[in-house]
């Protein structure tokens, strides 16, 4: 078949050999196999019925050639008909990269994707050549200049063809030298300090700043730049930059040659263009002043002002440009903001996307910016802030766009990434401080998305078994009060907790209301009811009977014999031949702390209780979770009503304060405060609404709850003080912490990134360094080591590293810290940490 089909072309009549025209009555296409025919009938300049003449076909077969899918075509005549003989080029059926680290394989196959070469696609190797190029010079981009790249095409059957690309990355060159020639006016390493770029050294192992990369180097040259353009030399230029590289390469010497020129004062500033606004309201936004040295970032900070001032007055397009004139006699200069405030625009629409889950009426009633209102940037900035501050988001980004057509229209698009905002099914977690949590329930602060909270929760732990429902609805009204209940049913066995060996069964309900002030402000009221019970007999304290005034150490005897349990108490005959020993009782019953027993004596051991709540916030904080910038403070104030079985009030103030230090750094200060007490029939703070502190939202580095009063045991001998025979009272337990009614908490905190973690919206890390403790205004004759008044000689003090991740399972928290004045009767805790949903 094949000799007959090249005789066949023998015979035909080849179009070059003859200058003559001649008109195609038909076209044939031999040699096609995935490209179709219509392709190449499209992609021909001539066809039937055309006169053609030896240029003609020349630009026929041009035309075939740049549609990339032939490797060779030749054109014949075979009387009037014009034969195209077609190779097409073969197939990617396969494309493999090995070698590669510092550049993703992912991120190579998609730029090979974009410029057409995929597998599927027609193989163009004039392409492959010049991606391969591309990608050697991306490598020496990052100072690999031994980086090589190596293409490497098989054929296989049916017209397919491999590509393999092998790339040897080399090492990234590192910087042996920095060299500034020309500078009089600044010493080099105050130049040099404001690079990113640094010579080697041994603390670069961690920053990698000694590696050489292009990039880096021009935003050094801008920095270098501006620098002196901040200082007044409006003449600096960078004239040359020399980067040599070393034979072995993998060194690299950067050499600047800067011209600094003479630094100018400011004569006088003015406004040109259309100001629209007063000049004097402009040029109180203006950072430079008369006689002042030049300032370029002074110059631009001030247009910056002046086009948000325009912004926020409906001028969304507004463009303000400062200008220095010089004078070159007088080495000055005189600054003009030339004003293009443009038309007044008006939002025509907003528009909310990526908010799968959440529901566009939520974030709308966020919204400061309205449709149809004249555009301010300051509430489309602001507006941005609430979104962020809902905690239902990793970020928000607003963008303005222009309404094609007009010039006073725009749409303002905000583009949102959800987050977990809660938990739904049955949670597993664990927290060092409270063991194991189990429990079925739901806890939403985004519920079906419409921004409302819902608690459903059965939850069980070592420390608390909870059954509960809260619903808060934040917009309960339009004007944004919001409104919400709770109620439950609580068990908690404060043992478990680090505290005394009671233990609480209570259930209640409460309600709050919570009225904006302003944009930053609310004022909440609650109302609720508990009813509280509680239960002693954790513990036990064996105390002997008293016969003929002597008393028995029961600690030493092995002779006691048990009588019987009556009520929860067990009596014991000591036995043994002291005829004053005979009939003498060994008595295990229940025991408390001291405290804590003369208040159940005095009130009882069951409570019913109506509070009311009042509370201020004010927030400034630029995000609802992990925030970086701005400050939060919380008043709080919470009474039971005259009548209730207890009195009681607890007085709060909680504050955070962020300051970015640096682009990545953020230093944060927060602090708790807190004082209670009894009042009317009840003389003092009831025990189990006393202040705690110790672990995880306090001091960091000791036991949860441990730090503060403790409890003293009473020793007792058939009703009366129990003595050694030697006079002096036997301690006989631990001595549990118990709280106290004063507490004094705060911390300083420098958030960080988490190297090698990309996303670093979902984690936090901190160097941290904590102070407080817990005081009793009422220690009566209790020894100092077991209470404390307030006295901040006695703050405990911790320094460590914390970090939070919310995972999918929910918060990972942990803490490394370290004790700085432990007291003796204090816990302490290096690591610590809590894992999972604990609602």
């Amino acid at each position: 078949m094949k000799r007959l089909f090249l005789l066949v072309l023998l015979l035909i009549t080849p179009l070059y050999s003859s200058a003559e025209l001649f008109e195609i009555q038909d076209i044939r296409i031999d040699g096609l196999q995935r490209v179709s025919a219509g392709t190449v009938f499209a992609s021909l300049p001539i066809g039937v019925g055309d006169l053609v003449d030896e240029n003609a076909v020349r630009n026929a077969s041009r035309a075939l050639f740049r549609t990339g899918y032939f490797d060779d075509i030749k054109i014949a005549r075979d009387g009037n008909v014009l034969v195209l003989v077609l190779k097409e080029r073969p197939a990617i059926s396969v494309i493999s990269i090995e070698g590669n680290k510092a550049i993703e394989t992912e991120q190579l196959m998609r730029a090979l994707r974009e410029n057409g070469l995929a597998e599927g696609q027609i193989l163009r190797e004039a392409i492959l050549e010049s991606m391969s190029q591309e990608l050697q010079r991306q490598y020496v981009a990052q100072g690999r200049y031994g980086a090589k790249v190596e293409t490497e095409v098989k054929e296989l059957p049916s017209n397919r063809a491999s590509i393999h690309i092998d790339v040897e990355e080399g090492k990234v060159a590192t910087i042996k030298h920095i060299n500034v020639v020309g500078n009089h006016a600044f010493e080099e390493d105050d130049l040099l300090d404001n690079f990113e770029l640094e010579t080697s050294g041994w603390l670069n192992f961690f920053s990698s700043a000694d590696k050489y990369s292009r990039e880096k180097l021009s935003g050094d040259l801008e920095r270098l730049e501006s620098w002196y353009l901040d200082r007044g030399h409006l003449k600096f230029s960078i004239d040359s930059t020399q980067v040599a590289v070393s034979p072995d390469k993998e060194s690299v010497y950067i050499t600047i040659n800067v011209s600094e020129g003479d630094v100018y004062t400011v004569d006088k500033i003015d406004f040109a263009g259309d100001p629209v606004l007063p000049k004097e309201d402009l040029r109180r936004l203006v950072l430079l002043a008369e006689e002042q040295t030049f300032s370029q970032v002074l110059m631009t900070t001030s247009s910056e002002y002046m086009t948000k001032r325009l912004g926020n007055e409906g001028y969304t397009f507004a463009e303000v440009k400062g200008y220095p004139k010089l004078d070159e006699d007088e080495k000055t200069a005189t600054v003009t903001f030339f004003i293009n405030p443009g038309n007044r625009a008006y939002v025509r629409r907003i528009e909310f996307r990526g908010n799968t889950k959440t529901m566009d009426e939520v974030l709308r009633r966020e919204m400061r910016q309205m449709e149809g209102a004249s555009a301010s940037t300051a509430m489309i900035e602001h507006s941005k802030l609430r979104l962020e501050r809902l905690g239902f988001f990793k970020e928000v980004q607003s963008e303005i766009r222009p309404v094609p057509g007009t010039s006073d229209q725009l749409d303002v698009i905000y583009s949102v990434e959800e987050q977990p905002s809660g938990s739904i099914g049955a949670s597993v977690g664990f927290s060092q401080g409270y063991g194991l949590v189990l429990g079925a329930n739901l806890q939403e602060n985004n519920f079906m998305g419409t921004g409302k909270r819902v608690g459903i929760g059965l939850n069980n732990s070592d420390y608390r078994t909870t059954l509960s429902f809260n619903y808060t609805d934040p917009y309960f009204t339009k004007d944004g009060v919001s409104a919400g209940f709770n109620i439950y049913y609580r068990e908690t066995d404060y043992e478990e907790a680090n505290l005394s060996s009671y233990t609480t069964d209570s259930y209640g309900l409460s309600t709050s209301f919570s009225y904006p002030l302003s944009e930053n402000e609310r004022l909440g009221l609650g109302f609720g009811y508990e009813n509280l019970k509680i239960n002693t007999g954790r513990g036990t304290i064996p105390y002997v009977g008293q016969t003929s005034g002597l008393y028995y150490d029961p600690f030493t005897t092995s002779q006691a014999s048990l009588i019987e349990t009556v009520d929860g108490v067990t009596y014991y005959d000591l036995g043994g031949d002291n005829e004053e020993l005979v009939n003498s009782l060994v008595v295990e019953a229940p025991y408390l702390g001291a405290e804590i027993q003369d208040f159940l004596d005095a009130q009882g051991d069951s409570y019913d209780i109506v509070t009311v709540d009042l509370s201020w916030v004010k927030s400034t904080l630029n995000r609802g979770i992990f925030a970086t910038r701005g400050a939060r403070q919380r008043l709080g104030f919470e009474v039971s009503l005259p009548g209730s079985d207890i009195e009681y009030f607890r007085a709060s103030y909680s504050n955070e304060y962020y300051r970015p230090l640096t682009r990545n750094l953020t230093f944060k200060l927060s602090g708790d405060f807190g004082y209670a007490d009894g009042y009317g029939d009840t003389d003092r703070l009831p025990f189990f609404k006393n202040f705690y502190a110790g672990g995880f939202g306090s001091v960091r580095g000791f036991q949860r709850n441990t730090l503060g009063p403790r409890e003293t045991q009473p020793c007792l001998a058939g009703g009366q003080p129990w003595q050694y025979l030697n006079g002096e009272c036997r301690t006989i337990s631990d001595d549990d912490p118990i709280g106290g009614n004063v507490l004094v908490t705060g911390s300083a905190q420098v958030i960080f990134p988490l190297p090698f973690v990309k996303d670093q919206r979902s984690v936090q890390t901190t160097i941290f360094f904590d102070a407080g403790n817990v005081f009793d205004t009422d220690c009566g004759d209790r020894d100092t080591d077991f209470c404390s008044e307030p006295d901040l000689g006695e703050l405990r003090y911790s320094v460590g590293i914390g970090g939070t991740w919310l995972s999918g399972f929910g918060p990972l928290t942990f803490s490394l810290a370290k004790p700085l004045n432990a007291g003796d009767l204090d816990e302490e805790e290096v690591f610590q940490f809590s894992l999972g949903q604990t609602f």
